[in-house]
């Protein structure tokens, strides 16, 4: 992986000299987040979904139905 982040941070174009960085910035954690097997995908995932249901419902109802939407949505 090293070897690809020093290739793209001198050849490559602003964008993905940019991304070579961050992943050089947080080398640890991206080596954990693809070697582990542990994951928090799920909780991401629920996370999104409970904020897109909030977003679609912003300003139109009330907490007690975005209460319910969100614990009876699978």
């Amino acid at each position: 992986m090293m070897d690809w982040i020093r290739q793209a941070e001198q050849d490559d174009p602003a964008p993905v000299r940019g991304f070579a960085g961050f992943l050089r910035q947080d080398l640890d954690a991206v080596t954990c987040g693809l070697t582990l097997e542990w994951s928090s995908g799920v909780v991401e995932g629920n996370v999104n979904r409970v904020k897109t249901i909030k977003r679609s419902m912003y300003n139109r109802a009330s907490f007690r139905l975005l209460r319910i939407r969100i614990l009876t949505r699978p």
